[in-house]
């Protein structure tokens, strides 16, 4: 009981509404369209970009955060970062550039050229308020000798090219891999600095045959100044320009540049890229929503109705951003999703809105159709607008982790409440004039008097043909002239009846079955997408660089900092057995182990702390080769005696070409060994700060929102219209979002920020399609349920179709955007589009006619009312034979 009279308040309420639109259209037109100037300046005044990838991208909560904060306060990560190497997430400014020989050459042997482009480096100026700085001006400086810190394998090219200066052969100079021995007897890793190398066989010492690529880094320093900043930019864009030319220059190398800026440059890449084509999509949408809208019937005919319904939506996403700007939000790629997500949620109101209009009553006054409409429809899309409030709700909520994801939701939950302002608005207003257009019989597209049918019999074929208003079909036994749109009698005619046909029916059991065994599969095998290159624009210098830096420079892992940040007995041989265990199976950069096998090779006893530390500070780290070593020990001093009270040592773990995946593996294994190890560590590099717990950040959102609408849907169980369809929109929902889950993963989609953004998308399209035919259904009061289903379709279907046919084409230009960000877009919302089609039109069409609810209860009630009704007029032909008689 309860819930009939909440429907009925609410349909009366939208009711009451209608009238009002309609009354006072010229206001509800006006109103938004001044909205929309006065929020579309601020979108031009206040555009910004946001430049802060990391904070974008990266978990905002994260223990990474928490030990790179640590580790920074112990040991300063600027004057570190040319050893805790990192693929693409390198701190601060820096210049990268990878050198590749010719397939079958050897790098090594160009080193006299590959010198070459490095002085090249170091002599590059820029000037900057009349002044100009080179490398030496900005790098990072060694502790030691204040000079530049470069990397090791400049050593090694020098040494080559001195043996080759004096006619030695480059087999004197002994180069091993990964761990090498320089000129000044330092022991180097150049892991990362070296790639495809091949090794002599049966070597020893690991020694070098052949390489095809260097990899060189140019490190300079970050004071958080302004002018350094400023002068470090024009220094990385000077410096990818010299890579070109450098390029031009030596044709019998490859080189790949890359600079601190380069990735965001290409993450913004893409909404360059993507704004000719998103143009394209917005023109495509208006053609097929004008076209779906039309009929022969040139009076009820409604083309410019569905164009106006697209430019509702665009009029409403513009007066979102400009919200968005005003409240200082900044501008990334990620966004661009947001015109497809609003569009397919805005348009659904719009077709809906126009489908109710042509279920009312012609005879009544415009207005009155107008209110029956809102009636009708709005209850409805409320529910669905209010299910998509909840969900990008949940999803801006403290508890997503991702600041790109939180958002993207924020400005989705500002768009829904703008898209459904706007269409009982502004769309609304437009439907009143066209209404009264109608009712006054008018042209539908020239806005002209229709001529009499007696005029029309006097006229050319042609002229008939666009003037004609259907009067011929609806004069005799056709009670809805609407009834001839081509959708609704493609579905009436045709469809209807082939989708419940008793023979159909089992091949689409087994459909969906397929569907179900592949999306089943998929969820097996969901790869969380915390590369950074998936959402760059995949003709980008960055991700270039990175496919060429995966292939050759991946066999060891990031160089993971080992940080130990509490007093230790490292003369203790328990803290030694311990600290061998912990870097099993790594290659290490160590002073300890250098300090021990220091300690043996002189036959040097140290076992106690006063001997240990002594011997430590007045002879290893004074010995050139060990000097380096002084910035991983912090001393401290108390009275005479010294204390070693933290310091540091690096691992590198052997990898393959998924690097990421074994990463974030090896974080998962250190990370737990700091709790229950006596030794007290913690381990830092700062690609940690990108992965750690990601796929728990991504995937968190997604989760909320779907319980957020789970929740809702089963504590309005004996609040909607009908249990039942609560029950069945659950099923369906479930179905279509694994459905696109599983499918986007078997056509390799990472779970990244985008793609749980369309997963969160996905729970709200199949509701809003999904519900209306649902709860049509369950009320239905039909013999049959394959009746009731067919009154669904021909009720909702066209209106469904419409709007999925105008998103998916809308969706074709991102096919041509040349970025991997558009490319899942794409992809996820392609798989949206498809499942919810195929559910609506296939799959529930077919099991509604298998499951409940049942139809004979009003099959029963239909008898007996019929039975009462034939007794009531038995009764009084037997009162009033002389009626029977005059019959």
């Amino acid at each position: 009981m309860l819930r009939q009279v909440i429907h009925r308040g609410l349909q009366s309420f939208f009711y009451k509404l209608g009238l009002f639109v309609s009354r006072h259209p010229v206001f509800f037109l006006t109103v938004p369209a001044v909205l929309t100037i006065i929020f579309g300046f601020s979108l031009l005044n206040r555009f910004q970009p946001d430049t802060d990838l990391e904070s974008l991208v990266a978990p905002s909560h994260s223990l990474a955060k928490i030990e790179r904060s640590l580790a920074s306060s112990l040991f300063s990560l600027d004057q570190s970062k040319s050893q805790l190497y990192s693929d693409l997430h390198t701190p601060g400014r820096y210049g990268r550039v990878i050198l590749l020989s010719k397939p079958g050459g050897n790098i090594l042997h160009q080193a006299d050229v590959i010198l070459q482009i490095h002085r090249a480096v170091l002599e590059m100026k820029v000037n900057y308020k009349g002044y100009n700085y080179t490398f030496s001006h900005l790098c990072v400086l060694r502790n030691q000798d204040k000079k530049c810190v470069l990397d090791d394998i400049i050593s090694v090219l020098e040494d080559l090219r001195q043996a080759a200066l004096s006619n030695k052969t480059t087999a004197r100079v002994q180069v091993s891999y990964p761990n090498t021995k320089l000129k000044d007897g330092r022991s180097s890793f150049i892991g990362h600095q070296l790639g495809g190398v091949m090794e002599v066989p049966n070597s020893k010492d690991q020694r070098v045959k052949s390489a095809r690529a260097i990899q060189i880094t140019y490190y300079l320093q970050t004071y958080g100044s302004v002018t350094q900043d400023l002068i470090g930019e024009k220094w990385e864009s000077e410096f990818c320009k010299l890579m070109h030319k450098m390029q031009l220059d030596h044709q019998d190398l490859q080189l790949y540049s890359l600079a601190s800026f380069s990735l965001w440059k290409d993450f913004h890449q893409t909404s360059l890229l993507a704004r000719g084509k998103i143009l394209v999509s917005l023109m495509l949408i208006l053609l097929t929503a004008t076209l779906s809208s039309s009929m022969k019937d040139c009076l009820r005919s409604k083309p410019f109705l569905g164009l106006l319904g697209v430019l509702t939506i665009c009029i409403s996403s513009v007066t979102a951003a400009g919200i968005f700007f005003i409240t200082d939000g900044k501008y990334n790629s990620t966004l661009l999703g947001i015109p497809f997500f609003a569009m397919g949620h805005g348009t659904k109101g719009v077709f809906e809105l126009l489908s109710g209009w042509r279920r009312t009553r012609e005879n009544l006054p415009f207005k009155d159709r107008v209110a029956d409409a809102y009636s009708d429809v709005m209850v409805s899309y409320t529910m669905t607008s209010s299910l998509y409030f909840i969900a990008f709700g949940m999803g801006a909520s403290p508890f997503t982790n991702i600041e790109a994801v939180k958002v993207f939701c924020q400005n989705m939950c500002v768009s829904i409440l703008l898209n459904y302002f706007y269409i009982f608005s502004f769309f609304g207003s437009c439907l009143v004039f066209a209404g009264q257009l109608e009712q006054n019989r008018y042209h539908s597209i020239f806005c002209c008097k229709i001529p009499s049918a007696e005029y029309l019999d006097r006229k050319p074929v042609w002229f008939q043909t666009m003037m004609n208003d259907g009067h011929q079909h609806t004069s005799h036994h056709e009670t809805n002239p609407y009834q001839h749109h081509f959708i609704q009698h493609f579905l009436r005619e045709h469809y209807n009846e082939w989708i419940t046909n008793i023979y159909v029916k089992p091949f689409v059991v087994i459909l969906y079955l397929i569907y179900a065994s592949f999306s089943f599969m998929g969820c097996l095998q969901i790869n969380d997408g915390a590369n950074i290159i998936n959402l760059l624009a995949s003709e980008s210098p960055s991700v270039s660089y990175a496919l060429i830096q995966q292939k050759y420079f991946s066999n060891y892992s990031p160089v993971i900092g080992f940080y130990i940040y509490e007093p230790l007995e490292y003369w203790n041989g328990t803290v030694q057995e311990d600290l061998k265990t912990l870097s099993q199976g790594f290659n290490t950069v160590s002073w300890i182990e250098q300090y021990y096998q220091y300690l043996r090779v002189g036959n040097i006893s140290a076992t106690n702390k006063s001997d240990f530390i002594s011997i430590l500070q007045s002879s290893f780290l004074k010995k050139p080769e060990f000097q380096h070593f002084k910035n991983d020990i912090i001393f401290s001093k108390a009275g005479d005696e010294n204390n070693i009270i933290a310091s540091r040592l690096y691992l590198v773990a052997r990898t393959s070409e998924n690097t990421q995946r074994e990463a974030v593996e090896l974080l998962e294994k250190l990370r737990p060994l700091s709790l229950i190890q006596s030794i007290k560590f913690i381990v830092f590099n700062p690609t940690f700060v990108f992965i750690d717990h990601y796929g728990l950040s991504v995937t968190m959102p997604v989760l909320i929102s779907g319980f957020g609408i789970l929740l809702v849907l089963i504590l309005t169980f004996f609040l909607v219209i009908h249990p039942l369809g609560n029950f069945w929109l659950i099923l369906s929902v479930t179905s279509i979002e694994l459905g696109v889950l599983g499918l986007m993963t078997l056509w390799n989609v990472d779970m990244d920020c985008i793609s749980i953004l369309c997963l969160i998308y996905t729970l709200n399209f199949a509701i809003d399609h999904c519900a209306p035919l649902l709860y049509t259904f369950v009320l239905a009061t039909e013999h049959t349920r394959t009746q009731c289903i067919k009154n669904s379709l021909q009720e909702h279907g066209t209106a469904i179709l419409q709007n999925v046919s105008s998103f998916l084409i809308g969706l074709v230009p991102l096919l041509f955007v040349p970025s991997n960000l558009t490319f899942t877009l794409f992809k996820c919302l392609l798989l949206a589009g498809s499942c919810t089609l195929l559910h609506c039109f296939v799959i529930l069409p077919v099991f509604l006619t298998f499951f409940p609810p049942s139809k004979k209860h009003h099959k029963k009630k239909k008898r007996a009312k019929r039975k009462e009704r034939e007794e009531i007029e038995c009764i009084e032909i037997q009162e009033n034979p002389d009626h029977v008689t005059a019959v």
